[in-house]
């Protein structure tokens, strides 16, 4: 049976008003709360592709983060405030005591956070990949009340058994133990660990779990990037180091940066792992246990700067630029991914021209192709403004520190790119100390004697084909 006209249809014609509709209403849409860089980026892959690009734009292009998961937020940034008004004297740094740029940066930093400045600490800085494992070990070891592992990866290898032991050892002489691990990064762990954690008591909690077309969970690419262990609510640790094998990504092993730290500001490490926990677990703020401040032990500063995008602010970001805008003397940046945005080149570009020694230490290899040459494309640039650019070449370096004048340094799990900036839940320390800064200056030192110094002029050469595959890598710097 057939039915008069439907023969004569022209679907070519359809699909190409389909096309166009789809064109003219993402031009009025995905400008909307979004960067110029990130809606132009989105819109031309739309015009060229435009159902792809719907398709993909619907999956990964808005920045969707469930309304349970911010109102939590909300509810632990009102919590950390009150407590910080509660603090004992002597705890809460008095920032007229600190200089103006470590003070401008401890106000912003808590503005944007909630979590203050704590004086009273000791942080040691860890750079030796085994002995850092080793060192937390020990700590859990020595743990007699709780311990408290929140990491992206988590390795079921040889390397990491030595944590894996530790924690078997800790649950079966009493001690409690929880284990958070993101849902992408530790699949492996999870289905291999975790059953048999759960049979001895550890309680083991997956982060940002994946499930598509679940309108109360986040976008898929939105993971739980922090490394954070905390041990009888005494000693902690926050940095770039997974609890993994070195070599896990064959050919290329990591070389890693930990804070091993001890005082009042393990507590705020502390807040935020249980603040994790509670949005995958009860999903109640107010249930989480009072956090008592530890006593001093030292005399550093310190300040924990966590981000995700339950925040309004870019956090690390905003308060990273902040800091180069206001640095005098030096900014000595390593990263294993850099791909900034436009507010960051511009600050570097003018300490730069303020006289500050601006360096970049940047790997020569890299784990992820795409990225490295995204990374590459912004190589020019930097060396037109005079940074120096270090290429670091024994591994593949994975640390992430900043370093700015005489006495402040930042170490974390935070990267130079929109994905951290923006998409993942981070974690980084600012620490406004000279003996910290001086430790940080040991190893930078040491990665400055190990890289190759990027040439401006052999870098002018480097063929055609390597230009353009690196300017079309960078058309993603933006995905949002």
């Amino acid at each position: 049976m057939t039915f008069p006209g439907w023969a004569r249809v022209d679907w070519a014609l359809i699909y190409a008003m389909s096309e166009w509709a789809i064109r003219i209403v993402m031009l009025g849409y995905v400008p909307q709360r979004r960067t110029p860089a990130a809606a132009r980026t989105w819109l031309l892959l739309i015009f060229f592709f435009p159902w792809g690009g719907l398709l993909l734009y619907l999956v990964l292009g808005r920045l969707h983060l469930p309304k349970r998961r911010r109102e939590m937020l909300g509810e632990l940034s009102d919590r950390v405030r009150e407590a910080a008004a509660h603090l004992p004297p002597g705890i809460r740094a008095p920032l007229q005591s600190l200089p103006f740029e470590a003070a401008d940066a401890a106000r912003l930093a808590e503005n944007l956070t909630s979590f203050p400045m704590l004086a009273g600490n000791q942080v040691e800085l860890l750079d030796d990949y085994i002995g850092s494992l080793e060192r937390l070990a020990a700590d859990m070891d020595a743990a007699t009340g709780r311990i408290h592992l929140l990491y992206y990866i988590y390795g079921d290898d040889d390397v990491a058994a030595v944590i894996t032991r530790a924690l078997e050892r800790a649950v079966r002489r009493g001690v409690v133990c929880r284990v958070l691990l993101d849902g992408v990064g530790s699949k492996r762990a999870l289905r291999g660990l975790g059953p048999r954690w759960r049979g001895m008591g550890i309680e083991v909690v997956e982060l940002l779990p994946v499930r598509f077309f679940h309108h109360r969970e986040a976008r898929a690419d939105i993971r739980n990037h922090r490394k954070i262990a905390v041990l009888d609510g005494r000693v902690g640790y926050v940095g770039s180091q997974n609890l993994v094998a070195p070599h896990f990504v064959p050919g290329h092993p990591n070389e890693e940066l930990v804070a091993r730290v001890t005082g009042p500001i393990v507590s705020a490490l502390e807040a935020v792992f249980l603040s994790d926990r509670a949005q995958e677990g009860s999903g109640d703020i107010g249930a989480l246990p009072e956090i008592e401040p530890q006593p001093p032990t030292g005399a550093a500063f310190a300040q924990l700067i966590p981000s995700s995008p339950g925040y309004r602010q870019q956090t690390f970001a905003t308060l990273l630029v902040s800091l180069i805008h206001q640095a005098r003397t030096r900014v000595h940046i390593t990263t294993p991914y850099f791909v900034p945005d436009e507010p960051f080149l511009a600050a570097i570009r003018t300490a730069v021209q303020r006289g500050v020694d601006v360096r970049v230490v940047l790997s020569l290899h890299s784990n992820q192709l795409f990225t490295i040459l995204a990374q590459r494309s912004f190589y020019d640039e930097l060396l037109d403004a005079g940074v120096t650019v270090h290429l670091y070449r024994p591994r593949f370096l994975h640390a992430k520190s900043v370093r700015i004048d005489e006495a402040l340094s930042i170490v974390g799990s935070s990267n130079i790119d929109i994905r951290s900036f923006a998409l993942n839940a981070e974690s980084s320390l600012m620490v406004w100390d000279p003996g910290v800064a001086a430790q940080l200056d040991r190893i930078n030192r040491r990665h400055f004697e190990d890289s190759e110094v990027l040439d401006p002029a052999a870098w002018a050469t480097r063929p055609f084909t390597a230009r353009a595959a690196q300017n079309i890598a960078r058309l993603a710097d933006s995905p949002l």
